[in-house]
């Protein structure tokens, strides 16, 4: 069966709206269509390693802590500012380990758990970015633990790329007292 036109004009808008449908259909399965692993750099998982308290004591000489001082420079990665301008009654403590063969330099944080509990999500969100932040500019992923060495938190980045890509991963205890990862 034909068709017939109303008028010339009205043929070409129709191509064009056929045009159109298409280009947005492409448009549209471009950004749906997830882009191939080897375009995209993943974000390492965050470090299993133990929590090493002991060393907030004993310190090794590979390891930097708060209580860590290198009277002839700086020493790195460099949480004291942070911890004495906004952190001071939740971070208590920290245990920096440089990058070795198996693992990415990192940041362990150990928060007062009082404290920890009486922010919400956002604020927990906030204080890992934060931190994360300034221990990302060292080249230190950053973990969150309270002193029963439980996880909290992670800032994990892929430094091999520029800038840095980066993911924060927390987890919340409901009242029951279970863990889970958001």
């Amino acid at each position: 069966m034909h068709t017939p036109k109303l008028c010339d004009a009205c043929g070409g808008r129709s191509q064009r709206q056929r045009s159109f449908s298409l280009l947005l259909t492409i448009s549209l399965s471009t950004l749906l269509v997830p882009p191939s692993l080897a375009q995209t750099p993943a974000i390492p998982s965050p470090s299993n390693a133990p929590l090493e308290l002991d060393l907030l004591t004993k310190p090794k000489d590979y390891v930097i802590t708060a209580n860590t001082i290198n009277p002839e420079q700086l020493t790195v990665p460099s949480l004291w500012w942070a911890q004495q301008n906004s952190e001071r009654k939740l971070l208590d403590n920290w245990i920096a380990y440089p990058a070795s063969e198996k693992e990415p330099a990192r940041v362990d944080l150990i928060v007062n758990e009082q404290i920890w509990s009486l922010l919400d999500s956002i604020q927990r969100y906030d204080f890992v970015n934060r931190l994360g932040s300034a221990a990302r500019n060292f080249g230190y992923n950053v973990r969150v633990f309270n002193y029963q060495k439980e996880p909290l938190a992670t800032y994990t980045c892929n430094f091999s790329t520029s800038p840095a890509l980066c993911s924060i991963q927390t987890s919340v205890k409901n009242k029951i007292g279970l863990q889970r990862s958001l």
